[in-house]
């Protein structure tokens, strides 16, 4: 079946591996599937942030989003090998760290996640959309934004990589019109270069959103990878998921710190539509309709958590193709009311959202990357996952959990946020440095913990056979 015809046909697996003569696709399809996807608006106005909220000068904005991009793409990356390997959702093989049920705090949280993202998304689709259509507010953008995005996550995997496929060229090409037509044609203020000034609070923020954006995917990668062929091989899906997903996220973030310093005070939308001039409106509805691929893809995702969560709960289901849809719309029901009820204050809840996820994701992916690659090397049960007893994995794993609840708290003091700022920040004058004292701590506690815990369960294991086999 060719490429195309895949993208029309409505996707039968769900949480179950996928069978070998089911798999397809090579690394060039996670290239795609992530630079595709980030090509948005949303990525745009996350750049436009260094430059605004952290009043950074462009230079060291630039600076400060390719380092937070190049080394959180590090950790996205790294889970682009589990999907090709086990076959299954990233949700599915959290099991084998957390336990079954164990599992379902993390499941939990990341539900929340892509049902955040899917609101955010609407909300710039919508505005976009607006600013092309004089005098229609943003509730209709919303919506075609939104049925674009529910018809991409019915279908499923194939046609969401169709899309990204197609949005690769058609936005990136777009991309470098419109920073063209900003440099060339409307031309850049004479303090473009100098205006703001070097501060350690912005850079850390910069640095902060900039790595959190691609340790947000984390929990997205192995749901896009996993039905491609087991000899994929790990080095090429690290690779071009890593240069797919930085570079994807890079060039429209220094394009929105571009827009930032550019534009007269308004918000980063408003400024690409006035500073893009005659290419706004095409602009404007190209990436509109490119934030369908990205909230399309957190549909598809949460869908595939909620069928984990409820799977977990009641292990003898299978859920199919149908269940699949029924979920798929109900989180779009969830998202949409979401995202019209706060749309008229997106940007301050788009900020308190992104730094809610820097504290609960990065225990997580500590954790996960820890056990696949330092402690099993890949090597897991599959058939376990799905064990109404949690197989090899049991119900819940005690050293994970409490490692996972751990990271969070470790993370307090050095937290800055609207609700709560640590000691160490408020000393620090308020920078946040929490998802690095998260990422350090967790994974070698973690790594210490669990392994100790091996060791003596085969020690145990050791005694008890060698009294099995001694003489009456």
């Amino acid at each position: 079946m060719s490429k195309r015809e895949q993208a029309t046909q409505i996707e039968i697996e769900t949480i179950r591996p996928i069978p070998a003569e089911q798999r397809h696709g090579t690394a060039r399809d996670l290239f795609t599937v992530w630079f595709g996807s980030n090509l948005m608006l949303l990525t745009i106005v996350t750049g436009g942030l260094a430059v605004t909220v952290s009043a950074l000068p462009f230079g060291w904005a630039v600076a400060g989003l390719a380092l937070s991009n190049g080394v959180g793409a590090v950790f996205m990356a790294l889970h682009a090998a589990q999907g090709p390997t086990l076959g299954v959702p990233q949700m599915v093989q959290t099991r084998g760290q957390f336990g079954s049920l164990g599992s379902l705090l993390v499941v939990g949280i990341v539900i929340v996640m892509y049902v955040g993202f899917l609101a955010s998304n609407l909300v710039v689709g919508g505005e976009s959309i607006a600013l092309v259509a004089a005098g229609v507010s943003e509730t209709p953008g919303i919506l075609l934004v939104g049925i674009l995005s529910l018809v991409a996550a019915i279908y499923g995997y194939d046609l969401i990589h169709a899309y990204t496929r197609v949005m690769s060229w058609v936005s990136g090409a777009l991309l470098l019109g419109c920073t063209a037509w900003i440099v060339w044609v409307h031309g850049l203020p004479a303090d473009f270069l100098t205006r703001n000034e070097l501060n350690l609070n912005g850079m850390l923020g910069t640095i902060s959103t900039g790595a959190l954006w691609q340790i947000a995917y984390a929990p997205y990668v192995s749901d896009y990878s996993r039905y491609m062929p087991e000899s994929t091989g790990a080095r090429p899906a690290f690779w071009a998921s890593y240069w797919g997903c930085t570079l994807g996220s890079l060039l429209p973030m220094v394009l929105g710190a571009m827009v930032g310093l550019a534009a007269p005070k308004s918000n980063v939308v408003h400024g690409l539509a006035l500073l893009t001039g005659g290419l706004a409106p095409f602009a404007l509805i190209v990436f509109s309709v490119s934030i369908a691929a990205a909230t399309a893809m957190n549909l598809y995702c949460g869908a595939l958590s909620s069928l984990t969560f409820g799977q977990t709960l009641v292990a003898a289901w299978a859920p199919g193709p149908r269940a699949r849809t029924a979920v798929t719309g109900l989180l779009f029901c969830g998202a949409l009311a979401a995202a019209l009820l706060g749309k008229d204050s997106f940007m301050s809840n788009y900020e308190g959202f992104i730094l809610l996820l820097l504290y609960v994701l990065v225990p997580w992916t500590a954790i996960n990357l820890v056990d696949y690659y330092a402690l099993r090397h890949g090597r897991y049960d599959v058939p376990s996952f799905f064990r109404r007893d949690g197989g090899v994995y049991g119900r819940i794993n005690g050293i994970a959990v409490g490692c996972y609840l751990f990271g969070i708290l470790v993370q307090l003091p050095f937290v800055a946020s609207p609700l709560y700022t640590g000691p160490v920040a408020r000393a620090m004058a308020g920078a946040d440095l929490s998802w690095v004292v998260g990422l350090a701590v967790t994974g070698p506690v973690y790594y210490v913990l669990a392994r100790r815990a091996r060791a003596g369960a085969s020690d145990s294991h050791q005694v008890m056979r060698a009294r099995a086999e001694q003489p009456e």
